[in-house]
């Protein structure tokens, strides 16, 4: 009893029993410290390689649409060189100028016999120039023969194998593919970035509930193609695609003869403007060209065109989001939790976040350039026409003596068409409102057959943004 009664006044260990509760107070709360911090570090991981993901398989697929339109170019560029190359072959031109050369030497000694002294002197430089504009003639043939000797055998092999058109059709059908492996393999770096903790997957969506790469893109496709372009010989043969794409050739084909021939006829057309001979030649490879364009060609090397003239959209909002913008999600196992007996993920489908990327013309911006240098220069700002103090010395170089000048504000020279003939499509990130995104998070990936997806099908973009960083 008295061994009782001590035990009920006895303070000794009381310390140690405190200490004991203390710690597993603060273990359980470390622990959730812990968990909490690992799962908001492995989300923002987890967007951060869901927004690379996206914006690199979005780059590509613009880089798809770059690439149609610089080898539509290369088409007009080669019939245009292929008609100058058949006139230095045919020599059409040459055959024409020594008559007219003949008209001024005829006419030469009747001016130089003038009794007005301008009249004289023409009559005598005019006898003394037809010759030297007879050896232009005769120098810029056998110069453009040579050359059309090793060159035009080349084209005209790409024009009638159709080498070009093949390879935009192969583009057409793989670019797809390539990037939705860009995506995943941008994924799974960023996985490795985390420590290794579980593989990062990706995949890209297209608004409409197709994964890129998994549907086909070749011809007959068109209407549910990935890239919104149509091939006016394989897909639609004779329609309305097939209008645009002739007469987009025959404008820019033409614009790239032109240039051609100002290129190289300039010394005709400053210096040996007696012959003819530039006008004879343009004549003669203008004709050339409309020969392989409208006879040779009428239904082969045509253009690729886009989907969708912009004179054909009624709501351009939802013709963008269906046609222009895809989703990517990436998914991860869930992490494993600190203290797993004690606390525990109540979800039983896999991590995921994502992100939505539109692919657009850039509008022109505003850019600072000294008059009498190639524009542009740098960013400044204001609007066009003002004017604005030249940069600090030595910032910028002038090739104008080093005298500076007043640098001014003009847009960028950037063409804003549509079309699948200009070069600068690109891409951005913009938020995920894609009405879209409730049933693609809920439908597995294609070619990952573990993954644990949430039903979402009935969440709107507007809910689902309370659970996600985008």
């Amino acid at each position: 009893m008295r061994t009782l009664q001590r035990l009920h006044r006895d303070q000794d260990g009381t310390i140690s029993l405190l200490s004991v509760f203390s710690l597993l107070l603060l273990t359980m709360l470390l622990g959730m410290v812990m968990n909490v911090g690992r799962q908001v570090d492995r989300k923002v991981r987890m967007q951060n390689a869901a927004d690379a993901a996206t914006y690199s398989g979005g780059v590509m697929l613009a880089r798809g649409m770059n690439s149609l339109a610089f080898t539509n170019h290369l088409i007009c560029d080669v019939f245009a060189l292929t008609a100058y190359m058949r006139e230095a072959r045919d020599r059409s031109s040459a055959t024409l100028a020594p008559d007219a050369l003949a008209a001024w030497a005829a006419m030469a000694p009747w001016l130089a016999a003038s009794p007005f002294p301008k009249f004289s002197a023409l009559g005598t430089a005019t006898a003394l120039k037809v010759p030297m504009e007879a050896e232009m003639v005769r120098s810029f043939t056998e110069w453009s023969s040579a050359a059309s000797a090793m060159i035009l055998p080349v084209l005209e092999e790409i024009l009638a194998q159709e080498l070009i058109p093949k390879y935009q059709r192969a583009l057409v059908a793989t670019m797809p593919q390539v990037a939705q492996m860009t995506a995943r393999e941008i994924a799974r770096q960023h996985g490795l970035l985390d420590g290794g903790r579980g593989d990062c997957l990706a995949t890209l969506w297209r608004t409409t509930g197709q994964a890129l790469g998994t549907t086909y893109d070749g011809p007959g496709a068109w209407m549910m193609r990935t890239l919104p372009v149509v091939d006016p010989i394989s897909d639609l043969p004779g329609g309305d695609y097939f209008v645009i794409s002739t007469q987009q050739r025959h404008a820019l084909a033409h614009q790239y003869l032109d240039a051609w021939n100002k290129e190289t006829l300039q010394g005709f057309d400053s210096e040996g403007q007696m012959s003819q001979f530039a006008n004879f030649w343009r004549g003669f490879t203008c004709g050339k060209l409309d020969w392989l364009l409208d006879v040779e060609n009428t239904a082969q090397n045509m253009l690729f065109v886009i989907r969708t003239p912009v004179e054909s959209i009624a709501d351009r909002q939802s013709h963008l989001e269906r046609e222009f913008t895809w989703v990517g999600i990436g998914y991860r196992p869930q992490l494993r939790q600190t203290l797993p007996g004690l606390y525990r993920n109540p979800l039983v489908a896999d991590d995921m976040a994502y992100a939505q990327v539109t692919m657009f013309i850039p509008r022109p911006r505003l850019v600072q350039y000294e008059p009498g240098l190639p524009p542009p220069g740098g960013l400044y700002g204001g609007v066009p026409g003002d004017t604005g103090p030249p940069p600090a010395p030595g910032e910028a170089a002038s090739a104008l003596g080093g005298n500076r000048q007043i640098w001014w504000v003009r847009w960028q020279n950037r063409p804003r068409s549509w079309d699948l003939l200009n070069q600068n499509w690109t891409v951005a990130l913009v938020p995920a409102t894609s009405a879209s995104l409730g049933p693609l998070l809920s439908m597995p990936p294609p070619g990952f057959g573990n993954v644990r997806v949430r039903y979402l099908q009935g969440f709107t973009p507007w809910e689902l943004q309370s659970v996600n960083m985008h």
